[in-house]
């Protein structure tokens, strides 16, 4: 078997995520702590104990899913259950998770990566009147051809028939309405903070480009994919470059599924909150094998 690892984005978080990890092993607990000392604020309370307004927040939510994805991936690793995987990628947030997995960064630099993305984002989301909103059961082209009418633009490609648009809040507003009335079959506004994957999001993108010019990265031990194209990248730095140029692009997340299968992947496993990634594996290809990982007892089974 050849397994492709996969890693949740914002929007995945619950309040209670990590807390039985946090219990039951010494890595989580060790990487939990150094998360708390590094940030300088206690990513443990807010993700095991919420509020979830709190949880929620762009530059809080980041972080507990980075450091719940990558302590699934370090107990996966220590249990000696990696073994066949060849591949790693994320959704938005969680393609740094992977890249961290894949060793482009240590843990400490991906935290800060993902701290630094999060708290730009939420500076461009406070600046500006953004929105997003889910359209399910309409064609990839169909979509974009709406998208450049309404002036919004396609945020994320989750999986055939689930595409999220994004954009100023009165234009979703507009978008929203002129899906229902075209016959759409469904066309709902999503509760967020702003209108990421969009030009909204260009100040927090320059912000990003200028923070990671410093950062070092190591060519992937793993295969990655990148949100922006959907295809394998592997020089440090053109992972760099996606990084960047992601904050403000499509995640074109169906494409990386079905290039890693096109590739030889023939098992998909989650490791994040929720199941959302299998779901959209299985709305792509019903014949992937797949899986989800995310507390103890999955861990243990």
């Amino acid at each position: 078997m050849t397994t492709a690892l996969m890693f949740s984005g914002q929007g995945a978080q619950k309040v209670g995520m990590g807390k039985d990890l946090y219990e039951n092993s010494e890595i989580a607990r060790a990487l939990y702590d150094k998360a708390d000392e590094i940030l300088g604020w206690k990513i443990t309370d807010l993700s095991f104990e919420g509020p979830q307004e709190a949880l929620t927040e762009t530059k809080v939510c980041q972080v507990a899913l980075f450091v719940h994805g990558y302590a699934v991936y370090e107990i996966m690793k220590a249990q000696g259950k990696l073994g066949d995987v060849k591949v790693a990628m994320g959704l938005s947030l969680g393609e740094v998770t992977a890249y961290t997995a894949a060793g482009v960064f240590d843990f400490e630099t991906g935290l800060k990566v993902v701290a630094e993305r999060a708290r730009l984002m939420q500076e461009a989301c406070e600046a500006t009147n953004g929105s997003m909103a889910a359209v399910i059961g309409v064609e990839r082209d169909v979509v974009a051809a709406f998208c450049e009418e309404m002036d919004v633009e396609m945020a994320n490609l989750n999986c055939p028939g689930q595409i999220v648009i994004s954009g100023e809040a009165s234009k979703i507003a507009a978008a929203v309405e002129a899906g229902k009335e075209r016959g759409f079959r469904r066309v709902m506004p999503l509760d967020v903070a702003g209108a990421y994957h969009s030009r909204l999001m260009m100040p927090a993108r320059e912000g990003f480009a200028a923070y990671l010019a410093e950062v070092e990265f190591k060519a992937p031990q793993f295969t990655v994919f990148t949100n922006t194209t959907g295809k394998e990248v592997s020089e440090p730095n053109d992972l760099r470059e996606a990084l960047v140029k992601q904050v403000v692009s499509s995640v074109l997340w169906e494409d990386c599924l079905v290039n890693a299968a096109a590739g030889g992947v023939d098992l998909f496993w989650e490791l994040g909150v929720g199941g959302v990634l299998k779901g959209q594996v299985k709305r792509t290809n019903k014949d992937w094998a797949n899986a989800a990982f995310e507390t103890w007892a999955d861990l243990e089974a």
